[in-house]
């Protein structure tokens, strides 16, 4: 039951400014405390900003679903983190603009189209396992952070774009770490350290050209490739195993449609794509093997489930329904670890909710990272248990890994069936265990990421 408060009350927070730079030293325990002390609806005034923190999911489902018209990603701070780099692309813009760019990337990741590319995930995980193979026999360390990184974008690029980027996945992901340390980091006024911040910005500004550079390149590669000709027209591409089958991929379709004409539009939608197809997945990927290595109970089911259902062969989409627990392990890591910790929306007009006025301009958030975490809704919540999620019926709006409402991450689908078969080819093969001793630490920047990479040691089974 929601609880009635007289109209045009305002929720209960701080009343004095919040130090911004206090509150980016540590934004998880920061939006924790307010939900701790304030509740569920709660506000607090920064840089200038009323911002209302709402916690419970019927607050959440309002703002990003049922009255999603009056709030917009405009002027938020998730606009400004990612505008710079990836410009008018699908995470960034509003209205008309995200419609038609919705509509036109939305046939590429159905269920149906992801499916078929299945084997291209588990041959370019059974590849990367195989350039482990040093490490295995040496016990030498693994940083699979970087690792997942440079195996997600791969499959995303062949899969999505029909393009191989083979040998650079590494390199792009100490571009994104370098994006992340500077569009993640608050710089307070005056800053205590200019000259780490001109190092921040100087890296940033050369993994904004290497990543221009990048997308520019599968864009040309492709139109030498002949892949914008032959009117791939809305198919979006998901059919064939090399990722370009009859239909083309979701780059033909792109370069062929009468919609998307400059060169400009076409790196703002691919750089998207590239950014958070696989950012988000090598996170869930990285967080999970972690997980399961502090719960060995919970990685002996993933294992016998693996091993009764694949019997040592490489598994396929078919596979997907008989490895539930594999399922799980995901959904649960990506419940405690959520790769997006927060969502920001700005009210246009006013509007109450939980019976609190909203007045327009009002910066309005959903933390996954607490609503997840919420124990009203979850038993044990700080606890890794992935069979809360066996034929579970949670309220709409409170398990958000992949965001809400309209805008709900496009590439869910693909996401999940590449992270279960990833898992799975994994596991036949080896286990991974945490360097001992080694610092595991979530930092919240665009995405939440474990603050000192994560090493390990690869075992064969």
């Amino acid at each position: 039951m929601v609880r009635t408060v007289p109209t045009h009350t305002v929720p209960p927070g701080p009343a004095d400014d919040v130090d911004m730079a206090l509150m980016r030293e540590s934004p998880l325990d920061f939006i924790t405390g307010l939900a701790r002390r304030y509740g569920d609806v709660t506000r607090h005034r920064a840089a200038g900003d009323t911002v209302y923190l709402l916690n419970r999911p019927e607050y959440a489902k309002h703002v990003l679903k049922d009255n999603g018209a009056n709030y917009t990603k405009e002027g938020t701070p998730d606009d400004a983190m990612l505008r710079p780099l990836l410009g008018n692309g699908l995470l960034t813009s509003n209205g008309a603009d995200w419609a038609r760019q919705r509509h036109l990337t939305a046939p590429a990741f159905r269920p149906s189209a992801v499916r078929t590319f299945d084997e291209i995930v588990t041959d370019a995980t059974t590849a990367m396992l195989e350039r482990w193979r040093p490490s295995l026999e040496s016990g030498a360390p693994v940083e699979v952070d970087e690792q997942f990184t440079a195996l997600t974008l791969g499959i995303l690029t062949h899969a999505i774009l029909g393009a191989d980027i083979d040998g650079i996945g590494e390199g792009f992901s100490r571009a994104v770490d370098a994006v992340n340390r500077c569009i993640g980091h608050y710089v307070p006024s005056p800053d205590p350290d200019p000259a780490d911040t001109a190092r921040r910005y100087a890296d940033f500004g050369r993994a904004r050209v290497f990543l221009n550079t990048v997308t520019r390149t599968l864009i040309a590669s492709r139109r030498l490739s002949g892949g914008s000709s032959g009117g791939s027209g809305g198919s979006g591409g998901g059919s064939g195993r090399d990722g370009a089958g009859k239909g083309g991929n979701l780059l033909d379709t792109m370069m062929s449609t009468d919609h998307l004409v400059s060169d400009e539009d076409l790196r703002d939608q691919v750089l998207t794509i590239v950014m958070a197809g696989h950012e988000t997945t090598a996170k869930s990927l990285t967080w999970t093997l972690y997980l399961l290595d502090r719960h060995p109970e919970e990685l002996a089911k993933v294992r016998e489930e693996v091993d009764r259902v694949l019997g040592g062969r490489p598994p396929t989409a078919a596979d997907l329904q008989d490895l539930p627990a594999c399922r799980r392990a995901i959904q649960e890591a990506m419940r405690l670890y959520p790769p997006v910790w927060l969502i920001s929306r700005r009210a246009v007009a006013e509007d109450t909710v939980g019976g609190y006025h909203v007045e327009p301009g009002t910066l309005v958030c959903v933390s996954q990272w607490v609503l997840h975490r919420h124990p009203d809704y979850w038993d044990a919540p700080d606890a890794y248990r992935p069979d809360r999620f066996d034929g579970a019926d949670l309220p709409s709006h409170l398990y958000l890994p992949f965001g809400g409402g309209d805008r709900i991450c496009v590439g869910q689908h693909f996401a999940m069936l590449e992270a279960v078969l990833v898992l799975a080819t994994l596991l036949q093969s080896v286990r991974l265990e945490l360097v001992e001793g080694f610092p595991v630490e979530p930092e919240a920047l665009v995405t939440l990421r474990p603050k000192h990479g994560m090493t390990m040691i690869a075992r064969p089974r």
